[in-house]
């Protein structure tokens, strides 16, 4: 299964970006083995726009434009569910297992995600129910990729 990380918003250069692709190199490295990988990672600049409704559905139709046809969406909100590491792995396992072929992870904006966005996910996730700065859930999301395909695979990194 390929999987695309689109966040809404740049990294620039310094160690959260540093961070977030130690985790991903290692993604990329270790997943194919697991039937996962990388395919890329799109970053789009915020939206303009003066309204928070506004915004949120530019940056939903570019997400929208990006989507491969077919592909499950799994938004990162903090009102969504909570998952365990284990049982995120199981459910992108599952996802594998029943041959899906495209993943896509989206990071939103300031402002969240476009309702329409969450009426089409597939699975709504929170990292918790603090509110994150877009560039540690970067390396938040990259790391439990990382943790899922060592936990897929009986690698020793997980330890429950």
């Amino acid at each position: 299964m390929r999987i695309t990380l689109f966040a809404v918003g740049r990294l620039k250069a310094g160690p959260e970006k540093d961070l977030a692709g130690r985790y991903l190199e290692r993604f990329s490295k270790t997943g194919p083995a697991s039937g996962l990988e990388l395919k890329r990672v799109i970053e789009v600049p915020e939206s303009r726009a003066s309204g928070a409704d506004t915004r949120k559905r530019e940056e939903a139709a570019e997400l929208e434009r990006a989507l491969p046809e077919g592909a499950l969406l799994v938004l990162l909100d903090e009102r969504g569910k909570a998952l365990d590491s284990e049982a995120f792995a199981a459910q992108v396992g599952q996802w594998r297992d029943q041959g899906k072929r495209d993943l896509v992870i989206a990071i939103g904006g300031a402002d969240g995600l476009d309702p329409a966005l969450h009426a089409r996910a597939d699975l709504v996730l929170n990292l918790g129910r603090l509110t994150w700065p877009h560039q540690i859930v970067r390396i938040l999301i990259a790391e439990q990729l990382y943790r899922a395909v060592t936990i897929l695979s009986g690698h020793p990194y997980h330890r429950a």
